[in-house]
């Protein structure tokens, strides 16, 4: 199956450019050319991106804010396209999350190999993430089975990331807020109590042998453990 890169620029040319190389390369790639519609298409097809090329001049929200608002929900990698070739700049971009930094004008093969290297660190590393384990529940991130003593649990797409955040962070609370901005997203207008109602959800599903393994930590949110005391 192709590679599917999210290419975010607002030159029609460089755009054009782009997209002609990496499809023939064999990627599948889509367009945005602004903030808003980057995140717009990022939502849209959330878990079917491997790749986001992202310019930081933007009209609207910057790539620096786009690259914050998606750093806030995944590790899917991104590369920073930008003119700019201040040392701080580079910086910036890096400690914000970004997987690399390109500078404008560039050399379509630097390009293309970059791709290649983040995309075969990305694979091993989901390789080595397939499975997630917490005392006999295992969540497969291939698959997106959830199982538990070996049967398995129907989730909704929804409970399925409530529960996948909760088992990424296993041992650690969360508080609602943080699980609105990984599950529900940070523009999420709705009733902040949606994450209990799916807390909730989770249970009824999860927790109905023992140990129970979703616990509430009183006035912070909710941790996933074996062992919680």
């Amino acid at each position: 199956m192709a590679n599917t890169i999210l290419v975010v620029e607002d030159e029609e040319a460089v755009i054009t450019y782009l997209t002609s190389e990496l499809q023939f390369e064999g990627y599948t790639v889509l367009n945005a050319t602004d903030g808003q519609a980057a995140l717009e298409i990022y939502e849209s097809h959330r878990g079917r991106l491997d790749l986001i090329l992202l310019d930081w001049m933007l009209p609207g929200l910057d790539g620096l804010e786009v690259l914050r608002r998606i750093r806030k929900r995944d590790d899917l990698p991104v590369i920073m396209m930008t003119a700019r070739d201040y040392v701080g700049d580079k910086v910036a971009g890096l400690d914000t999350g970004a997987d690399d930094y390109i500078t404008k004008p560039f050399n379509i093969e630097e390009l293309l190999a970059r791709i290649r290297v983040i995309l075969r660190h990305q694979q091993g590393h989901q390789r080595r993430a397939q499975q997630l384990q917490v005392a006999d529940l295992t969540l497969d991130t291939t698959a997106r089975q959830v199982l538990r003593q070996n049967g398995l649990i129907q989730l909704t797409q929804r409970e399925y990331e409530l529960l996948l955040c909760l088992m990424q962070h296993a041992g650690q609370t969360l508080t609602r807020d943080e699980l609105l901005d990984a599950v529900w997203g940070v523009d999420f207008d709705g009733q902040p109590n949606i994450v209990d109602v799916y807390i909730r959800y989770l249970r009824h599903k999860v927790d109905l042998i023992t140990p129970h393994l979703i616990h509430t930590v009183r006035g912070v949110g909710y941790v996933l453990s074996a062992d919680y005391r």
